[in-house]
């Protein structure tokens, strides 16, 4: 009987971590998404105060529009997550990297910065690191 109970109290916080693990993808996914193609006028203006090139932007836009799909892909094919989330932590810095350069306020950095986290802890669940 308590193994029983051990036992189901394993599955359900296994189950709950699932849970959290689709909703982290689903975040960082469609947050993605709204920035680049629903206020790519914000990117615009962001990435010429940035003094990166046109070229270099869209290339980001792809990139950051295709991780988010897989990332939405990983919910079902577990596989592509641990690469797309890499990927997209690596995005992620840049952008933290170039809101330092130009000396953006704190609040700049936050969306970026939770994303960041975001993406790790979807990395790290997939290698099985906790």
């Amino acid at each position: 009987m308590i193994i029983s109970l051990l036992i189901l109290k394993i599955i359900l916080k296994i189950y709950k971590m699932e849970k959290i693990l689709i909703l982290s993808q689903l975040i960082v996914a469609i947050s993605v998404i709204i920035v680049w193609v629903f206020r790519r006028e914000n990117i615009i203006v962001e990435f010429e105060h940035y003094g990166i090139s046109d070229i270099i932007r869209n290339i980001v836009g792809a990139l950051k529009i295709s991780l988010a799909t897989i990332l939405i892909l990983g919910i079902w094919y577990n596989e592509f997550l641990i690469l797309s989330s890499l990927g997209m932590a690596f995005l992620m810095i840049c952008a933290q990297y170039f809101h330092i350069k130009v000396r953006n306020p704190f609040n700049k950095f936050i969306p970026s910065l939770c994303l960041l986290v975001l993406c790790l802890f979807i990395a790290a669940k997939n290698l099985a690191i906790f």
